[in-house]
């Protein structure tokens, strides 16, 4: 048997052609003028007049005429007419199966589709507000927030108008809408904003300004609507957005558009129709100059409070709220707080966690000095590191450490050494400690100069000893091209250019102006340079006893080093006539700066040449 097969469009076509079939069968049988009727199994058959069919062309006569020659003629046998063969094509599984692929499998395509759409929708996780109920364990207090006293002054006024808005209202006070605490990080916003709630003993709802953008366009003015809707309900109440620059920032610069859409529903529920006055906003931004303008005006966030890092005072109130819950003996606050100049709250934190961890590990009841000092290490410096250092890069690193703390030294106006260490701690081989006697707000020209100093001693007293330089001083030398440019771009202690500020940065400067800041940069720290070298040069017996008290205990402090100062002064120290390698101290410059001469450098007190 021929096994025949069809693709899907024939089994398609295939009842389409039996119905043509059928039609033509039935559409011929009207107009047949005999049937054929056979015996059964015989092939003999006889014509059956229907007496409805039409004589044809050529029939011998008509079957309603009698006959007149007699006998009858015989008919003619006719074959049976067989009946049309449908061939059935065999199929297999597959077939079936393709059928039904290209038949349902769209439509499941698409129902599956459908369905995990709507799975993420309904279990896309939504961001709600963080409700904080004041009269909780975890309340914040005014005394649990130290070294930013006139913030807290600021937020005093928003408490007490909360505490008793009739008072104010009767005098036509209104509240201030919005309060914009910005500065930098780890200074104490969000610490702020959660005392504020809990003195005012009002509902506080925080959220973080980057969940309100999400991926579907839509999303944040909504989130937007939903948290001042909450607010309103709880009122008072005070709503607190974190890190707000991450939508308030100056829009047109969004090419989605999303981040306008939020900022502008935060403006409308800000100063728009249907705003509450016992409803407060509170935010916090790192980056105020990227904030849109409309933000900042008046009738929005009408106050912007500064939260700088603290001073000395400050300092040591943080510290001492941070170790209340600590066992604590023979600490003096004040000295931790004068070796962690420039250092936030949340930095100050951490040292004071440190210090208890570091206690715990030498199995001691109470944390003590000495545990401060080896968490300030830690925090400012880095962790120790175990590299394996040769005695020649050791002897470099010890004299590179020793030139900055001498020029420190003998600068009467530069922060005065604490300590020097050549132990590695991250990414530093050794480190130089200076601590200030007070906090200082304000440098003068001499002040700059001398810094400058400070940072390329190290340089130059390698360039001395061994007569060559090493990549050691990578970040100093970033460090003095930093301040060297802005001295003449932004503060205007420049040669030529001394009454204005420059922006280099600003396409509208010129090339001939930005050419005179380049080589003025250049002179501010070849000056630097020569200064360094004549008074390294001047001290070489003081260079040397800090490198090799530094190779024999790898540490110095502030009683050490101020001992052998004083042995320098009172001519103690044995003088130095060669250099570490046995030559004669060299007298290479730096490239790019100029030869002195053999008078000049030896006179610390020469004035340096213009």
């Amino acid at each position: 048997m021929t096994r025949v097969f069809s693709s899907p469009l024939a089994l398609g076509r295939r009842p389409l052609a039996v119905a043509l079939i059928v039609a033509v069968a039935a559409l011929a049988a009207p107009w047949s003028a005999t049937a054929a009727k056979c015996a059964p199994g015989t092939t003999d058959c006889t014509v059956v007049s229907t007496g409805h069919s039409k004589a044809g062309k050529g029939s011998a006569a008509k079957n309603d005429s009698p006959t007149t020659t007699g006998a009858s003629q015989p008919t003619k046998p006719l074959k049976p007419i067989k009946p049309p063969k449908v061939v059935t094509p065999s199929t297999s599984i597959w077939d079936d199966i393709s059928t039904f692929a290209l038949t349902w499998g769209p439509l499941l395509f698409m129902g599956m589709i459908t369905v995990a759409i709507f799975m993420t929708l309904r279990f896309m996780p939504r961001t709600k507000p963080q409700e904080i109920k004041p009269d909780t364990s975890q309340s914040i207090r005014w005394h649990d927030v130290a070294g930013a006293d006139e913030a807290k002054a600021e937020l005093r006024e928003v408490v007490d108008f909360l505490r008793d808005p009739k008072r104010f209202k009767k005098l036509g006070a209104k509240v201030p809408k919005g309060i914009l605490l910005h500065g930098p990080p780890g200074t104490g916003k969000t610490l702020l904003a959660k005392a504020a709630a809990n003195e005012a003993k009002a509902q506080f709802f925080a959220q973080s300004a980057a969940s309100f953008v999400e991926m579907f366009a839509g999303l944040g003015a909504a989130r937007i609507r939903r948290l001042f809707r909450v607010a309103r309900k709880a009122a008072p109440a005070i709503i607190f957005i974190d890190e707000l620059d991450a939508v308030g920032g100056k829009r047109g610069s969004d090419f989605s558009g999303e981040k306008d859409q939020t900022l502008n529903q935060l403006l409308v529920e800000m100063d728009g129709f249907g705003t509450a006055e016992d409803v407060v906003v509170m935010a916090a931004s790192n980056l105020l100059e990227k904030l849109d303008p409309a933000l900042l005006r008046p009738g929005r966030f009408d106050r912007q409070i500064l939260v700088s890092p603290p001073d000395l005072k400050g300092r040591q109130e943080i510290l001492r709220v941070h170790t209340a819950d600590k066992p604590i003996r023979g600490v003096d606050f004040e000295v931790v707080a004068r070796q962690t100049s420039g250092l936030t709250g949340a930095e100050l934190a951490n040292i004071c966690n440190e210090a208890a961890i570091h206690a715990g590990r030498q199995q001691r009841d109470h944390v003590v000095q000495e545990d401060f000092e080896w968490a300030l290490e830690r925090v400012v410096a880095g962790m120790q590191t175990r590299k394996v250092i040769n005695d020649h890069e050791k002897q470099v690193i010890a004299y590179h450490e020793a030139g900055h703390a001498l020029c420190a030294e003998l600068l009467d106006s530069q922060e005065k050494t604490h300590r020097i260490s050549i132990i590695p701690r991250g990414k530093a081989l050794g480190y130089t400690l200076h601590l200030p006697q007070e906090d200082r707000y304000l440098k003068t020209k001499e002040e700059m100069t001398d810094w400058r100093v400070v940072g390329l001693g190290g340089r130059v007293a390698e360039s001395i000893v061994f007569g060559e330089i090493t990549t050691g001083a990578a970040n100093d030398l970033e460090k003095v091209y930093q301040v060297s440019r802005s001295m003449v771009t932004d503060y205007g202690m420049g040669t030529s250019i001394s009454s204005r500020r420059l922006p280099v940065d600003d396409y509208s400067v010129s090339e001939a102006s930005r050419r005179i800041v380049d080589e003025e940069q250049q002179e501010l720290t070849d000056e630097a340079w020569r200064r360094a070298k004549k008074l390294i040069s001047a001290n070489r017996p003081l260079l040397k006893a800090f490198a090799e008290r530094l190779l024999t205990n790898e540490v110095l402090e502030r009683e050490d080093i101020e001992q052998l100062v004083a042995d320098h002064r009172a001519g103690k120290l044995e003088p130095v006539e060669t250099s570490v390698n046995g030559t004669s101290p060299s007298q290479e410059p730096e490239p790019g700066v100029a030869q002195l001469a053999a008078s000049e450098r030896l006179d610390p007190d020469a004035p340096s040449r213009p």
